[in-house]
């Protein structure tokens, strides 16, 4: 077993491009349901949004990034908009089925034979990423980087990851500074009782309105680390299983903290990398024989102790590693 070997990728992949993707992600969220009590089960949406407004505009209309960035947002904003226009009047698990299905439906349709020449069909769409590392990067990109335990496989993902930290800073710095203010005090009295909230003369719908695009706004931040660290977007990237992690990410770390999901990131890629590794390795050292377990096994393994994971987390810590079970809880045993 190389111990050292499991707990370098285990740290890695706690703050590698994968874990802020999540993170931003669990952080819009968190704004949906931990602060404003929206049910968004189509966050994934929100991030196709981004990858894919800013890869057809660099690579079909040859548009500079920063434009594609801001196609990226406005898309996500009409999308916001277009979900909640028909829902947000309604009891909560209408917004919920309305963005399971909307998720499904940007994926299929990037997905289509007929708009293939646009979007890439199935394969998706590479290349893109150049003038964004070029005119930005100042590490080399063919060199790997190594800081202590932690190892980059070159200068593009050491530069990811500083954007990566940075935008979940200032995140989570605004989402700190927004539920302190009126407005914040406002959403989450909607969370707890927005017939309450109604008969003090707030427009209810407004804010449930600005709140979901400001949570996928903050979605669309991910799709655009995940485009720009993979140097490709392909639409089966924004299933379903994706919204299902980040949710899992969000309670993990506590759903109305800020550093909720920062925290959950973290421990949710660092403990599936370590728990996959330490597979790997037992399987490959025969510690574990092939009777068993084998090796092309593994990952089925992995999402099974995720699952026993949450179960275990929704029974024992329903509200989470920094939340507070007065404030809020998803209780399992109610």
């Amino acid at each position: 077993m190389d111990w050292g070997f499991i707990l370098s990728q285990t740290l890695t992949q706690a703050i590698a491009p994968i874990a802020i993707v999540y993170c931003l992600a669990a952080i819009g969220l968190n704004v949906h349901f931990g602060y404003t009590g929206l049910l968004n089960f189509g966050q994934a949406a929100f991030l196709a949004m981004g990858a894919y407004g800013l890869a057809v505009s660099v690579s079909r209309f040859k548009l500079e990034w920063w434009l594609g960035i801001i196609i990226g947002l406005v898309l996500t904003v009409i999308l916001a908009l277009l979900l909640g226009i028909p829902t947000l009047r309604l009891r909560a698990d209408y917004l919920a089925i309305v963005t399971i299905a909307a998720a499904e439906i940007v994926r299929l349709f990037a997905r289509s034979v007929t708009f293939r020449e646009t979007l890439g069909g199935s394969d998706g769409i590479n290349g893109f990423s150049n003038s964004f590392f070029t005119s930005l990067n100042p590490f080399s990109r063919t060199d790997p980087y190594t800081f202590g335990p932690i190892h980059f496989a070159n200068g593009d993902v050491v530069f990811m990851f500083l954007i990566g930290w940075a935008l979940i800073a200032i995140a989570s710095l605004v989402v700190w500074l927004a539920m302190r203010s009126p407005w914040g005090r406002v959403i989450k009295g909607i969370r707890e009782d927005e017939d309450a909230v109604r008969s003090l003369g707030k427009n209810v719908y407004s804010y449930k309105m600005q709140a979901l695009v400001f949570g996928g706004v903050l979605g669309c931040l991910g799709g655009f680390i995940f485009a720009l660290a993979n140097a490709s977007v392909q639409p089966d990237n924004y299933a379903s299983d994706l919204t299902y992690f980040a949710w899992l990410i969000m309670i993990l770390g506590g759903a109305a903290r800020v550093g909720g999901p920062i925290l959950g990131a973290m421990i949710f890629w660092g403990l599936l990398t370590l728990v996959v590794e330490t597979l790997k390795n037992a399987t490959a050292s025969a510690i574990i024989p092939e009777s068993i377990l084998r090796t092309d096994q593994v990952g089925q393994i992995q999402f099974m102790l995720v699952g026993l994971g949450l179960m275990l987390l929704m029974i024992f810590r329903p509200q989470g590693i920094l939340g507070d079970k007065k404030e809020l809880s998803l209780d399992a045993r109610r």
